[in-house]
């Protein structure tokens, strides 16, 4: 293998291609959003044609297959393989060509579906299928599986929308389809593949005229009837091979114009097979999307983001989300009612609001992430996600597909596209346990029979992959199996593109990553939400790729560091994809790839909210660099800015000295460097008086509330201290310290160091245990340190009662203001504020509670997605400022540089001292933007 590896790597870099084989690059590579795990020899980053072509030189002089991968968001293990992957979506991502009069673009394949939005937008028209990974999924992995998306009842599948397609075929020759000035289908080039399936086709013309094209959503094998001698269109057969025909390398696609008015209406039914029955019936009315959503799916989203995740709901147990769009608000309104007249539910509210429909789909676009937990807590998986049966039909199949599931003491939460009978669901099959596989097996195979007794398909839209080609006989008939075996050689006589999927299938229980139990000794944190085992925590990655998308447009974080590179390595999904081979025993710990993987990630918990799926790569980083320098000289920054808080302290003491120490001319660069921080980096100034020698509590008979002054105010902003302490009085509060040191150990967290992490933690919880006892609030100030005592001390100090009882006392600043009856903020009306919320903040502790009160001020708010980019010690570290400055750039900077004049908001330390070192402008923590002082 390792030669054999060599061998390739050596071919392609001759080539002159962009290569990727490290260990890293494997692991990541070898799982998309599937089971599968199937590690490649390497991954080329083509820029061009010409790139490809040499990729296939190289795999016909070496025997190694290829497979072409998009942004890895395949469910069916398509864009896994074991010899080159294609990665299209690093160089050849670009919208080549836009013709508003014709309505056609023309795109790269690695071009994502958002970035063509963006694009064609400025024309008014769109691109029509809106597959639920839009931000993220490419165009050429939409053609790959004919992807089709909640609105296919308007718009058709992909393969209705694409008029043309260059590809190079398996022997090197390139071939050209699209259609003539009449609007008949041609092909170009490929030397005598035309000849060879006009062949093929003539002695299976009965079943291509019989078998396929029977409902909308049949996308299972290949589209044959596009091959019958009556029109022969390539151009729609290709759509939906998975890259087993040909490599993609541009393709032609139809625009629509979109309509300028949009009402939702939500259905309200008893249960999810009522609302499969009466899916048909919506569909009679005309709607762009009839969408189907179990409450087993919103309950799960509820548990993980709380009740105000969900906007209000019709009664009931499983809904229809229903579209129509048109050029008149009234005429739209209208038929929206007559829909909820004819009572085809228990329960209908008609959506008018953007916003609120917004968050709408959001539940639905998130589904496949969402439905990553089972209804009964276990994990849920991909395989049988996808089928599809015809509309009239799906009531029938959800109810006997429930029942088949129950059988097998299993449990899902289904969603899909009801109103084209398409129906997908994660299940908590036992891939843990030692016969998961033989399950898994047995389930799928009951399941193929049972869709094909529905005369469905197998796969709706996602494609057959890895997950169901061993089943298609389930569905085809013998000659049909022969079909696709004919048309694949014509293409492919080696069996060199994307081998294992359609034809000569690999059965659907091999290379199954999940299966098995990862269990590793002596972890530092807990996971309370996986039962202590890391294999689960970071197998939560589905690998939906959210992560790869911009986050911002709908107030998210994630994931700031691979916006800022663009590399898989520095997304969430490939450091989980690393981690998953850690558990497994494939890399060690202190594995370079390892550390090259999470040397980017912030630590800023963004995914931890935002990842469907739950994963919370700060801690697993955090858990990495324990394993790998327990007992052992760890790097100079953790000596430093990982015991911050000690350092500053001691410097405290002497103020002035160490200010003028660090002024000298050659003091300061030294120490910096000492400490592991980058030059560019400021200082701080150490104030003369720590918040916490010069308070003074007063004797009254107001409502006590303990002040965490956390080490950071403390030392560096006093004046944040001070204005809270007014806001709190002029509430109605008087705050007290805790009655001995307490610190909450970020900075020992953040660098690994969790034994003494514990240990603080230990001393902190002691301290602040009596107050939680009498129901005394502990309020907050720096957001980072206020959810420590929120949420890392679950992970560090498990089962330990009163950890738990003060983490249930924590309250922000905002939070206890809002519990607070007869509390009235100043006016702030005619002040624009713009508001950098902390990445902690936003994920951990929820900033909405914050944006109410301030609403409720009559400012004017703007409030930033996505990170500072400092984050902790992450910006100051050497080796970080240009991505962090990079993050800064993709929402902070611009923003306050517009408005020169707004007031900015920033709680986090680490945001006050981005802003501060970037723009020499200083920003605010709430408690100052309340003070009763302020004049």
């Amino acid at each position: 293998m390792v030669e054999e590896s060599t061998q390739v790597v050596r071919a392609l870099e001759g080539a002159g291609l962009e290569v990727r084989a490290d260990a890293g690059t494997r692991s990541m590579y070898a799982s998309d959003a599937s089971l599968y795990r199937i590690p490649p020899l390497a991954v080329v980053r083509p820029r061009g044609v010409e790139d490809v072509a040499a990729a296939l030189a190289v795999a016909r002089e070496t025997g190694v297959p290829v497979t072409c991968r998009g942004a890895g968001t395949s469910v069916a293990g398509n864009a896994v393989g074991p010899g080159v992957v294609l990665d299209f979506s690093r160089h050849m991502n670009r919208v080549l060509a836009v013709d508003p009069e014709a309505r056609t673009a023309v795109v790269e394949p690695g071009t994502v579906h958002a970035v063509l939005q963006k694009a064609v937008a400025p024309h008014g028209v769109r691109f029509g299928p809106d597959p639920s990974t839009h931000p993220r999924c490419t165009i050429g992995g939409m053609i790959g599986n004919n992807a089709c998306g909640s609105r296919s009842l308007a718009y058709g599948r992909t393969s209705d929308n694409v008029t043309g397609l260059e590809l190079l075929i398996a022997a090197g020759d390139e071939l050209v389809t699209g259609y003539d000035e009449t609007g008949m289908p041609f092909a170009r080039g490929g030397a005598d593949v035309v000849l060879d399936v006009r062949a093929v086709m003539s002695r299976h013309l009965s079943t291509a005229r019989t078998e396929f094209d029977r409902f909308g959503r049949q996308v299972s094998g290949y589209a044959a009837h596009h091959l019958l001698p009556e029109r022969f269109d390539l151009t729609q057969a290709l759509v939906g091979s998975e890259g087993t025909l040909g490599v993609i390398t541009r393709a032609s696609v139809r625009l629509v114009v979109d309509a300028p008015v949009r009402v939702v209406v939500a259905l309200g039914f008893p249960d999810i097979v009522t609302a499969g029955r009466a899916a048909p019936g919506v569909v009679a009315h005309g709607p762009t999307s009839c969408e189907g959503l179990d409450s087993r799916l919103v309950d799960v989203l509820r548990a993980r983001r709380g009740p105000g995740a969900i906007p209000a709901l019709p009664k009931g147990r499983a809904w229809l989300f229903v579209e129509f769009a048109g050029e008149e608000l009234g005429e739209v309104r209208d038929r929206a009612r007559r829909l909820v007249g004819e009572r085809l539910g228990d329960d209908g509210v008609i959506v008018e609001d953007p916003v609120v429909q917004a968050r709408l789909w959001r539940i639905r676009e998130d589904g496949a992430g969402l439905a990553g937990r089972a209804p009964s807590g276990k994990p849920a998986w991909p395989g049988w996600e996808d089928a599809a049966v015809p509309p009239a039909r799906l009531g029938e199949y959800l109810a006997a597909f429930d029942e088949l599931v129950s059988s097998y003491g299993m449990t899902s939460a289904p969603f899909g596209h009801f109103g084209n009978g398409c129906l997908h669901v994660r299940l908590d099959l036992p891939l843990d346990q030692p016969d998961g596989t033989r399950v898994m097996r047995e389930f799928l195979t009951e399941s193929a029979r049972l869709v094909g007794g529905f005369g469905g398909s197998l796969s709706g839209e996602h494609g057959d992959g890895r997950a169901r080609s061993e089943l298609l006989p389930h569905m085809y008939s013998p000659d049909a199996i022969a079909l696709f075996g004919g048309i694949k050689r014509a293409f492919d006589p080696d069996n060199l593109l994307n081998p294992g999927v359609l034809v000569d299938p690999d059965p659907v229980d091999r290379n199954v990553r999940p299966a098995g139990r990862f269990p590793i000794r002596s972890l530092a944190m807990a996971y309370p939400h996986d039962h202590g085992d890391l294999g689960q925590a970071v197998h939560r990655c589905t690998g939906v790729g959210k992560c790869r998308a911009d986050n911002s447009a709908a107030g998210g974080v994630m994931c700031p560091s691979y916006l800022a590179t663009r590399e898989e390595k520095d997304s969430t999904r490939g450091r989980a994809r690393i981690l998953q081979d850690v558990v497994r025993g494939e890399l060690p710990w202190s594995h370079p790839s390892v550390h090259d993987a999470m040397d980017l990630c912030l630590a800023c918990k963004g995914c931890a909210s935002d990842c469907p799926t739950g994963i919370d790569m700060a801690t697993y980083k955090s858990e990495v660099l324990h394993q790998t320098y327990r007992r052992r000289i760890r790097p100079r920054s953790h000596y430093t800015l990982g015991k911050l808080p000690m350092w500053a302290r001691l410097a405290g003491r002497a103020p002035t000295l160490a200010n003028r120490a660090l002024a000298l001319p050659l003091v300061g660069p030294i120490a910096l460097w000492l400490a592991g921080v980058d030059r560019r980096r400021s200082l701080p100034a150490f104030p003369q008086r720590p918040f916490r020698r010069t308070f003074t509590p007063l004797a009254s008979d107001l409502r006590p509330v303990v002040l965490f002054a956390d080490s950071f105010t403390d030392v560096f902003s006093p004046e944040i201290a001070d204005a809270t302490v007014r806001v709190l009085r002029d509430a109605g509060y008087e705050p007290r310290l805790p009655s001995g040191s307490v610190c909450c150990g970020l900075t020992w967290i953040t660098t690994g160091q969790l034994d003494s992490a514990k240990d603080i933690l230990r001393r902190t919880v002691a301290t602040l245990a009596a107050d939680a006892r009498a129901g005394i609030p502990i309020v907050g100030i720096e957001p980072s340190c206020t959810a420590v005592l929120r949420s890392d001390v679950h992970e560090l100090l498990p089962g330990d009662e009163d950890a738990a009882l003060v983490s249930s006392q924590v309250r922000t600043l905002a939070e206890l203001l809002a519990e607070t009856s007869g509390w009235q903020g100043p006016d702030l009306t005619g002040t624009k504020v713009i508001a950098q919320p902390h990445c902690h903040h936003h994920a951990i502790l929820g900033w909405k509670t914050d944006a109410d009160l301030l609403a409720d001020t009559g400012a004017t708010v703007q409030t930033l997605a996505g990170c500072c980019g400092l984050a902790g010690n992450f910006g100051v570290e050497i080796g970080h400022y240009e991505v962090s400055v990079a993050v800064a750039d993709q929402n902070l900077l611009p923003a306050i540089d517009a408005s020169p004049d707004a007031v900015v908001l920033a709680d986090g330390f680490s945001c006050r001292t981005q802003i501060a070192d970037l723009r020499h402008r200083r920003s605010v923590h709430l408690a100052q933007l309340l003070d009763p002082a302020n004049p």
